[in-house]
This record gives structure tokens, sequence and C-alpha cells, in this order.
């Protein structure tokens, strides 16, 4: 059948399912809306919460839906949710986050990530998926550069210890549950 002839919804279902890797079925709105251009905002809304109702997609936050079967669960669906949120600024994965997984911070978050942003602070709630936390900075790329690394699985930029640890204090978060000694072997 012609495209062109097909039901929009439709057209979005099988666009989007044509996707090979059911790990990166993450969009924004603004995805969507591009899968129908000559839509209208209003018909494109209703189409969308359609899709909604009827389970084809799942919203997880403000303009961010994922495909039904997609496999990612936990901060491996925050992260690339958090990257779509904030695009065009720079943010990269700090605080909380880097230090738990380096074990110097006793409490593990669950479902829930921080990130340093050229954005405004804002905390996302991603519902039953968790929540993201986005902590403003002034920092500057390049003068960060020696202690950022590139998770590619989660398309995040990720602090080393010590950048997230002076994350912390210049944030003025809570150190009381840093391990000092552990954080020690990082300095």
């Amino acid at each position: 059948m012609d495209t062109y002839f097909m039901q929009p919804s439709r057209l979005i279902v099988q666009s989007l399912a044509k996707i090979a890797e059911r790990s990166h079925r993450i969009f924004a709105l603004t995805d969507l809306a591009s899968l129908l251009p000559d839509q209208d905002l209003n018909s494109f809304k209703s189409i969308i919460a359609r899709l909604e109702k009827r389970g084809d997609l799942v919203r997880i936050c403000r303009s961010i839906y994922i495909l039904p079967d997609c496999t990612l669960k936990g901060s491996d669906l925050l992260g690339p949710v958090a990257a779509r949120l904030r695009a065009g600024q720079f943010n990269y994965l700090s605080l909380e986050t880097v230090l738990s997984e380096a074990g110097i911070i006793a409490q593990i978050p669950v479902n829930r990530i921080t990130l340093m942003s050229s954005g405004r602070s804002s905390i996302i709630d991603c519902g039953t998926y968790g929540t993201i936390e986005f902590v403003h900075t002034r920092k500057k790329p390049a003068e960060l550069a020696g202690y950022l690394v590139y998770d590619a699985r989660l398309g995040l930029w990720r602090a080393a210890v010590p950048l997230a640890l002076r994350d912390m204090k210049d944030t003025r978060r809570d150190t009381g549950l840093v391990n000092m000694e552990a954080a020690h072997e990082f300095i």
C-alpha cells in the first residue's frame, strides 16, 4: 500500500517498527511529528493520544515516548531519555550517579540519574521509570575534556570520579554518604 494513503497512526507505528535495535526505540514528539509533516498540531496530538491509548506508544515523560517492546530499563532507559530531553545542551552524568557506580556512595540511587547540564536545573519525573535530575553548571566542555568519557550505551558524557566529587562540592550537595576513604584512591 502506498504510504500516502495510509492512516497516520498506522504510518507512525510501521515506520517506528522498522528500527532494528529495540534498545534505540526512544522518540521525542518532534521525531514523531516528522513522520506526519502534513498534519496540523491538533490532529497530530489526537493521533499520538490514540496510539498511547492503544498501547502502541508509551509516554515516559513530557514529550518522550518509547515503543512497548523497548528493552531498556532503569538508568539504561533514563540516560537516553535525558539525552533526548536536553539534546541541544551540554550534559554529563555526575554527582551521586557516578559516585554510586564507583562504590564511593553506599546508597545506590534506584531509578534515578543525576546530570550536570548547561541548561537550567530541574527534576523530571518519569513515573514508574524513575527520575532524571539536571543540575545547572557554567563549566564548559573544553575545561572538562580530561575528566569526561563518552558512555555510548547511554548516549551521554560521564564524569570521572574526581570531577563528580568536585561537582558535589561545587553544588553544595550532601556529602555525608561519601566514603572519603574510597574516594582517595580516585584522587
